[in-house]
């Protein structure tokens, strides 16, 4: 899940994988059940600005998740820097949060 997710203002159709792994042994984590949660904040920022939760259709027993952008999530929105935080919520109440922050970079559409 490194590198930069790049997205255009405007868009109202895409979406982001991510396969979510154990760091000590690299094996999936099940979200079987689970609530998977991506934040979504303006870097530098504290305020976040809207949340993905990923479909239940994704593989999330093996640890895929998938993230689709609202139509008005995009809209109007600034070009500039943002990033994201994924949270999983177990069927249990137990919550984790996934380390390494995704990096996005949002460019003004053409028209």
């Amino acid at each position: 899940m490194s590198g930069i997710y790049e997205l255009v203002s405007g868009d109202t159709a895409p979406q982001i994988k991510a396969t979510i792994t154990r760091f000590d042994d690299g094996s999936v984590v099940n979200m079987s059940g689970a609530t998977v949660r991506l934040y979504f904040r303006k870097k530098g920022t504290t305020s976040v600005l809207f949340t993905l939760t990923a479909a239940a259709t994704a593989d999330l027993a093996n640890g895929i998740a998938v993230f689709s952008f609202n139509s008005t999530d995009l809209q109007n929105r600034a070009a500039g820097n943002y990033e994201g935080e994924i949270e999983i919520t177990h069927s249990d109440g137990k919550k984790e949060t996934i380390f390494e922050i995704l990096n996005f970079v949002v460019r003004s559409d053409f028209n």
